[in-house]
C-alpha cells in the first residue's frame, strides 16, 4: 500500500513550516490517491501533537481525508486515511 511519512522532529519550534510541510504531504495524498500518510509529531511535550491535531481538524482540511487514527503503541505518531 502507498503510503506518505511526515516527520516533523526537525521542524518541531517552526509554526509556519510546519503548516506548510502538512498541507503539502495532504495536497500530494490527494493528487496521488495515497490511501494513508503517517505524521510523526514526535513525544515530546504533545504540543506538536496538539498543533497537527488542530490542523487537521480545520475545515478545508477535513474534507480532503477519512479519518485520523493515533497510534496506540508509539503515542508520538498518527496516520491520516484517505478515500479516494
Amino acid at each position: 500500500m502507498a503510503r506518505l511519512k511526515l516527520d516533523l522532529h526537525d521542524l518541531y519550534n517552526r509554526g509556519n513550516e510546519i503548516d506548510r510541510a502538512l498541507e503539502e504531504i495532504i495536497q500530494e495524498a490527494v493528487q496521488k490517491k495515497i490511501k494513508e500518510v503517517e505524521i510523526i509529531p514526535g513525544k515530546g511535550s504533545g504540543q506538536l501533537k496538539k498543533k497537527v491535531l488542530r490542523f487537521l481538524d480545520r475545515k478545508d482540511i477535513k474534507a480532503l481525508y477519512h479519518r485520523v487514527e493515533k497510534d496506540s503503541k508509539n503515542f508520538g505518531r498518527l496516520f491520516v486515511h484517505f478515500k479516494h
